[in-house]
């Protein structure tokens, strides 16, 4: 039935927002074959970063996590974009997730569990993924979280 990943979201109470424009020389999603890659998301909402700075310092880990949420809505909408629709995700095969830390944070585990809790909410077992959580310095704009998916369309 076509819609379902959308109506998940619905009943989710979220709506899939419009593709963040590129900050440089990049396209938001490509596919290659049955593949889609999504380049880094931010937690961009209406055009404009929720929070910044550094997780540990600035933005506690609770406000990270609704922040990867946000980023994970912002890859779906992407993914959309080169799909032309989200029931033809077949899985998530990988998300990466980066998280500009403070130095003495350590839970970037727990932040990027925003963004897989999130898929696992919309896509159920499709959205089971593997994942990376990586702390960096900084981010574009001085974004808390970056995240990045990787799907397997159906053929």
């Amino acid at each position: 039935m076509s819609g379902t990943v959308e109506a998940r979201l619905a009943e989710l109470g979220l709506t899939l927002p419009e593709v963040v424009p590129p900050l440089a020389a990049y396209q938001p999603a490509v596919r290659s074959g049955d593949h889609v890659f999504t380049s880094g998301q931010l937690p961009m909402v209406d055009g404009k970063l929720p929070a910044t700075g550094k997780v540990g310092a600035d933005v506690t880990a609770e406000q990270a996590k609704e922040l990867a949420r946000v980023c994970a809505l912002n890859a779906l909408a992407a993914v959309k974009s080169v799909a032309g629709d989200l029931d033809r995700i077949a899985r998530v095969v990988k998300v990466v997730g980066f998280v500009a830390s403070d130095p003495a944070f350590t839970g970037q585990p727990g932040v990027v569990n925003g963004a897989s809790e999130l898929l696992g909410e919309v896509l159920g077992d499709k959205g089971v993924h593997a994942r990376s959580a990586v702390g960096v310095a900084v981010l574009p704009l001085d974004a808390p979280v970056e995240v990045e998916i990787q799907v397997e369309l159906l053929p």
